[in-house]
């Protein structure tokens, strides 16, 4: 375990840390993706929770962005078919709708916030880099 962490430690140092960004909405997803492009991390792109799965299968994350609604599968939904193959990846929720019943069902996923729509992004860069501190240790860019 503690090789492990060093390796995630050094590695994240010599690069900035990977962020996948899922949204249907292209206008969210692509001012998402650009604030945190903008500071300093890698951002990667997708257009619902099945491109998001696919993706995640085969590149590195260090933290998943997700909208809550989108269609055929929720944001939520998204995660908890990646949480089968990758438990500990860091996930923000991002929506509209942050009713009691989305909160509660987001802690149950172990999702370290839920931001609401139209996110403002200090909030977002500051929960972001507590979610990687807290995931990985340090300081996030």
């Amino acid at each position: 375990m503690v090789a492990t962490a060093a390796i995630l430690e050094s590695n994240t140092r010599e690069r900035p840390y990977s962020i996948l960004v899922t949204d249907d909405d292209r206008g969210s997803r692509e001012t998402l993706a650009g604030v945190l492009a903008h500071s300093g991390f890698a951002t990667r792109t997708a257009t619902c929770g099945e491109e998001a799965i696919d993706i995640v299968r085969v590149e590195t994350f260090h933290l998943l962005v997700f909208d809550q609604h989108m269609p055929r599968m929720t944001g939520l939904e998204a995660l908890q078919q990646v949480r089968l193959f990758n438990a500990l990846l860091p996930a923000l929720l991002v929506t509209a709708d942050a009713t009691r019943d989305v909160i509660e069902q987001a802690r149950q996923a172990q999702v370290y916030s839920v931001l609401p729509k139209p996110v403002n992004t200090s909030l977002l860069l500051h929960m972001l880099r507590r979610a990687l501190s807290t995931a990985y240790g340090g300081p996030a860019n």
